[in-house]
């Protein structure tokens, strides 16, 4: 091969129906001259092809695809995505329209079959409603089967279109030719019902099938968005002009203003501003920018404007990658499914040799009534090895297991995830939004002066700030109470890189860093200096304020981490699981949120490929992986896990990408996912065992193996019940996973208080005295004045049999439980959270 001629392209195939079709699309593909690697995925419906450009075109590979009985499209100038998308659309549409119609006109054969076969014209009257359900809504099996057959293969379309072939035709010949059977003294039964029923039920499973798999392109057309179509870039003339995004060349000059998305990667060349880059680095805290720093495609800038060179463009930017690593690592096949295609390969040729040899041996060993035992036994084997068992093994399971899911605020995507999480070692964390709350809030604030005024200048002058912390001071003041309002800001000036300054009444505020205060020598008392550098320690983000001469107080800004956090990761290492933190935060603060976590192995300062990179060395390793995130940035490392899963409050991309959703964010969920796993992957194989086992134990004796003994020969009519029952024993056995507990149950919440009017001693109980009051002390996080330590105490104290303190300094609350059982922390938790707000409590 001419390795100058090597290209590699994707494109979208038309016409697969399951697993089976993606592996003969590959098949094809592989074997054409000047094809170097094809890998067809069936979830995407898309083929990826690296082939030699002087041995191979797209239209050869179009051509053998077309006449493997499918399609692919090449035409470059279309919109191939858009087809691929308007063909599922269209599919999805079709089933759903023939599976309605199928169910609408089998219910009344299958009635008539069952209880009413001796009113008149029965059996013309299931014929009438069986034939267009066989030839017209079951038309695409007796395709796929002959597509199967003309490249000598089988699937589970051959076993549908074999089995209702052949109970339609056999039924058919019985309707019309009674006589045939009567003078053999055999009663000539129809099986209409069995064919027409057959065919409605696997419908339903594919559309099913078709209606859970997710629409991928979804995810990709989301990260498409984030780049803007048209950008402001300084033309030859010097002046600023809108253009197309695909006329920037690298060098170009190019202009963003706030809240644009910046449009290609490149350095800023003039002016300054704050980046939101969370679809990279995943943190909540937009980035200063200022020449000459880098600036990447689909990140969103600020309030401020700047220039910047564009460096790379189109398919190089770095928005361009991740969206390749998702198209690349995306896509699922179930693996039980798979299996359940390859056995069918097998079982189709296995059960239609038996039948023949079934007929034969009558023949041979039975001259007198060899032919009509022999076509009736083998129509018997051809009816009872019915795929409907088969079929439904997985979707039922499936369904069910995804309804538990959604009970548990717990939503899977495909049959894979559940096959995957039980094999799990290893579960790799994103820190913001997924271990923390994901937004900074202020969690300490110490005052070196009690005038009130003084301290609403502070807030009004970071009304004033640009800086995206500024809005978390914000939001804290506003929950403050008797801050008094409307203080006047003049002369508010940014000061890039440190903070704000402004004047009220005449005096001049700073607020921002402590380089500021030094560069304006402004003293700062001791006291404040030992707060703030424990916060520094802490990892928090530190915010002085003072006036003109010393500093007035000092703030602390975090990420707090979820209440449940901790406990989760507990629990996940009690069951031998390897937890691992990655993050694009910096090293102090990661090493402080994983302390928090109580995580002993973490990874900082990584940007999306740097995590999808590190879930392939895990792989790499032979670790089953598990990834929980909630941002854009993390899509690419959730499409590389063996398992995704996103949190619900997270963005809508990486849920998209991911095959489990929480829908609460509550790690602790992550545990019962894992657990709901192992519970359907064990019912899906039960299914299949029994679906397998009904056969192998069915067939021999359609065939008549017990006839010699004990003269049974199986009635057809009774061979299509029993594969009716071999349906209703996988659903019911799939039903059996809706009493399945999954989660630890939930504490009762705690009922309201009911004060005591007096001091009056309180009754005894009716079986004797109280036990003794039992007392016990816990930390209180997230309280920074008398106002927060009153809220919490006063949601303790709601507790019905509690009786609560709470002080500021040291931030503890002790408890006394009137019955002498203390309650677990999370339902003291759940109390606070609902009643106070956002503090933490945890046992000392």
């Amino acid at each position: 091969m001419n390795p100058s001629a090597i290209q590699k392209q994707t494109f979208p195939v038309l016409g697969m129906s399951c697993a089976a079709c993606a592996a003969r699309v590959d098949k094809t593909l592989n074997r054409q001259p000047g094809v170097c690697t094809a890998s067809v995925n069936y979830a995407t419906a898309t083929a990826t092809v690296e082939y030699d450009a002087s041995q191979c075109s797209p239209g050869a590979l179009r051509r053998a695809v077309q006449d493997a009985g499918y399609d692919l499209v090449t035409d470059t100038g279309k919109d191939s995505a858009q087809i691929a998308e308007d063909a599922h659309t269209r599919r999805y549409r079709d089933l759903r329209f023939r599976t309605l119609c199928a169910i609408a006109l089998a219910l009344p054969v299958a009635v008539i079959g069952m209880f009413f076969m001796d009113m008149p014209y029965a059996g013309w009257t299931m014929w009438i409603l069986s034939t267009p359900v066989v030839f017209w809504l079951g038309r695409g099996f007796y395709i796929n089967a002959w597509k199967q057959l003309k490249h000598r293969s089988a699937n589970m379309d051959t076993l549908v279109a074999n089995s209702t072939g052949i109970a339609y035709l056999f039924s058919l010949f019985n309707l019309f030719f009674p006589e045939f059977w009567l003078e053999r003294g055999v009663t000539p039964h129809v099986y209409f019902e069995a064919a027409s029923v057959i065919i409605a039920f696997i419908l339903l499973g594919r559309t099913l099938e078709e209606r859970a798999k997710g629409r991928t392109s979804d995810s990709i057309k989301k990260l498409m968005g984030l780049q803007p179509r048209t950008v402001t870039r300084l033309n030859a003339e010097g002046e600023w002009e809108e253009t197309e995004i695909g006329q920037v060349v690298p060098g170009d000059i190019l202009t963003v203003k706030p809240g644009e998305r910046i449009a290609v990667d490149g350095r800023v060349s003039e002016g300054h501003s704050y980046v939101d880059e969370s679809m990279l680095s995943g943190e909540p805290v937009p980035v200063l920018k200022q020449a000459p720093d880098e600036v990447y495609a689909g990140t969103i800038n600020q309030k401020g404007s700047f220039c910047f060179r564009a460096e790379k463009v189109g398919a190089d930017t770095l928005l361009a990658h991740i969206i390749r690593m998702v198209q690349d690592a995306q896509g699922s096949k179930a693996p039980v499914q798979k299996l359940v295609d390859k056995i069918a390969g097998i079982f189709v040729p296995a059960i239609m040799g038996t039948a023949l040899l079934t007929f034969v041996l009558w023949l041979a060993l039975s001259p007198e009534n060899g032919f009509t035992h022999g076509l009736l036994s083998a129509v018997t084997v051809l009816i009872i090895a019915c795929p409907c068992a088969l079929g439904l093994a997985t979707p039922t399971a499936i369904m069910v297991g995804i309804g538990k899911g959604a009970e548990q605020g717990i939503l899977i995507k495909d049959a894979e995830s559940l096959e995957t999480a039980r094999k799990i070692d290893t579960i790799v964390l994103d820190k913001t939004g997924t271990i923390t709350e994901g937004k900074p809030v202020v969690t300490d604030a110490v005052w070196d002066t009690e005038d009130k005024r003084l301290q609403a200048v502070f807030y009004a002058l970071e009304r004033c700030s640009e800086h995206p912390l500024a809005s978390a001071v914000v939001r804290y003041a506003e929950d403050l109470p008797d801050t008094p309002a409307h203080i006047l800001i003049e002369n508010a000036e940014s000061l890039t890189g440190q903070g704000i300054k402004g004047e009220s009444d005449g005096k001049t505020f700073y607020a921002g860093s402590l380089r500021l205060l030094t560069e304006n020598r402004i003293a700062v008392p001791a006291r404040l200096q030992d707060r703030a550098r424990a916060f520094a320690s802490e990892a928090k983000t530190v915010i002085w304020f003072s006036d003109a001469e010393t500093a007035l107080g000092v703030f602390a800004i975090a990420d707090r981490i979820k209440p449940t956090s901790r406990p989760a990761i507990e629990a996940l290492q009690k069951r031998g699981l390897t937890v691992l933190m990655l993050t694009g935060d910096n090293a102090a603060t990661a090493k402080a949120i994983a302390a928090q976590a109580g995580i002993k192995e973490y990874r900082a300062e990584m940007l999306p490929q740097h995590k999808a990179e590190a879930i392939r060395q895990l792989q790499a390793e032979g670790r089953h992986v598990a990834m929980a995130g909630d941002g854009i940035n993390d899509s690419s490392a959730l499409a590389q896990a063996d398992l995704s899963i996103a949190m619900g409050q997270g963005s809508d991309l990486a849920m998209d990408v991911a095959k489990m959703t929480l829908i609460s964010s509550d790690l602790g969920k992550i545990a019962d996912a894992i657990r709901l796993s192992v519970f359907t992957t064990r019912t899906i194989r039960q299914n299949l065992f029994w679906a397998f086992i009904y056969n192998l134990i069915g067939v021999p004796v359609a065939a008549g193996i017990l006839y010699p003994i004990n003269g049974f020969l199986l009635n057809p009519m009774i061979a299509g019940a029993a594969m009716a029952m071999s349906s209703v024993s996988v659903v019911t056995n799939s039903l059996r996973l809706r009493k399945k507990r999954i989660g630890k149950p939930e504490a009762p919440a705690p009922a309201p208080l009911t004060e005591p009017e007096s001091d009056a001693p309180q009754a005894l109980a009716p079986n004797g005295p109280q036990p003794a009051p039992a007392s016990r002390t816990y930390r209180v996080e997230g309280m920074m004045c008398n106002h927060c330590r009153t809220y919490v105490e006063k949601a303790l104290n709601s507790i019905e049999g509690v009786k609560a303190q709470v002080t500021l300094e040291p931030p503890v609350a002790t408890l006394v439980y009137a019955k002498g059982k203390a309650l677990p922390v999370e339902t003291l938790q759940q109390v606070i959270t609902e009643k106070a707000g956002d503090y933490t409590i945890s046992e000392e």
